[in-house]
Formats: structure tokens, sequence, C-alpha cells
């Protein structure tokens, strides 16, 4: 129940701000109110899901501050992660990251834009898998879910060409056996979606819960980029 609530508010079928029924969802997934809420609770604690006493439940606005230090801590782990592959990997990695270029390609050409959003992040996934270090895993993971609508909330065709542009550079630094250029390569592919996403939470303030700071403070969204 609480995968089912939360991949609909990832994928913003439960878009931020909305009031959640919880007879409808009892309804449609045939289940009790007990697991419905049981699952509210559990999502509230990720951030996802507010719970109001008397008033009901909503999904979380996105706040951007939590969005910014979120991409940080990517930002730095996964340079790190692509610098250390490199020039360590197996051929299998090589592989594993073209084929899934092929597939990032083929969702692009369909203006799949889910397709692509889930090819992208498994993109990252191979690059950690071949690490084998779960608990930095484990952290990415658990920064992902108010990420992923966020990064949702910019899904366009542009950014799709962009991102396969960005992705490409990371895995010719890999291929290379060029560390810092990979590395770096990295930095800049986030550096890029956290530039996009700044710039669309200023211009849709309402769908962000600092959104008014974002309006009022030039400086509330600073990111170090570089």
């Amino acid at each position: 129940m609480t995968d089912v609530l939360r991949q609909a508010i990832v994928t913003l079928d439960l878009k931020p701000g909305e009031i959640i029924d919880k007879g409808v969802i009892c309804e449609r997934l045939g289940v009790s109110r007990f697991p419905v809420s049981e699952a509210l609770a559990r999502l509230q604690a990720e951030g996802l899901v507010d719970i109001l006493p008397q008033r009901g439940s909503t999904v979380s606005l996105v706040r951007i501050a939590d969005v910014l230090e979120y991409m940080l801590i990517r930002k730095a782990l996964e340079a790190e992660a692509v610098r250390v592959v490199t020039g360590n990997h197996s051929e299998e990695l090589t592989e594993t990251l073209r084929r899934n270029m092929s597939y990032q390609r083929a969702a692009v050409d369909i203006d799949d834009q889910m397709g692509l959003h889930e090819r992208d992040l498994e993109f990252h996934d191979i690059i950690f898998g071949d690490m084998r270090f779960t608990k930095v895993k484990g952290v990415i993971e658990n920064t992902r879910a108010n990420l992923d609508r966020a990064r949702r909330l910019i899904l366009t065709p542009r950014r799709l060409e962009v991102t396969i542009g960005e992705h490409q550079r990371i895995l010719d630094g890999i291929v290379s056996g060029d560390a810092q250029r990979a590395a770096a390569a990295m930095r800049a592919h986030i550096d890029s979606v956290m530039a996009e996403l700044i710039a669309f939470a200023r211009d849709n303030s309402h769908l962000f819960a600092d959104g008014q700071l974002l309006q009022d403070d030039s400086d509330y969204a600073t990111f170090p980029f570089g």
C-alpha cells in the first residue's frame, strides 16, 4: 500500500497540494481504511504527505530547500562514485551503460518521458552497482522520492535531449579512463538539472512549500555550481 501511494505521488498522479481521499483509495484498491491510514503515516515521515487533524491528508508541496540539499548530497556522492569506477571498471559495466544509453535514445525518439526518467535512474544505479557500496546507494535511495517528483516537473522534450547528451559525456569519460573528466561530467549534469529546477520553481512558486521565499529572496535558492 505504501509503495502504491508513494509511486502515485512521485509520478505526480497525485499532485503537490492535492487532497488525498481515503474513501476513493479504499474503493479503488479494495482495502479497508486502516492500511491506507498506516501508509499515509509512513509517507508523512518521508515528507511526501501532510496529515492535518480533523482536516484530512494532502500531498506535500515540494520544498526547494530540501531539493537543494538532496542534490548537493547526490552531487558529492555521484561525482566521487564515477571517479572511483573510472579506470577500475569491467567491460560489462561499459556495455551495460551503452545498452542503457540506447534505451534512453529510444525513449526520446518516441517522446516517452516516463520511460526516459526510469532509464535515467537506472543509468545512475548501474554506476553505484559497480561499486558494490550498499550504504552509499542507501543514502541516495533515501533522497530519491522527493527528488524524483521535483525532477518530473521539468520533463520536457528539450530536457530529455539535454539529459542524453550529459549522460553520454559521463559515459565517454568512463570509457576513456579519464576519472577527472567523468567526475566533471557528472557534476555538470547535476548542476544542469538543478539550474533548471530553480528556474522552474521561481516561475511556478505555487507548487512549492517555500515558494514565497523564492519570490521574496533572490539568494534563497542558491546552489554551489561548479
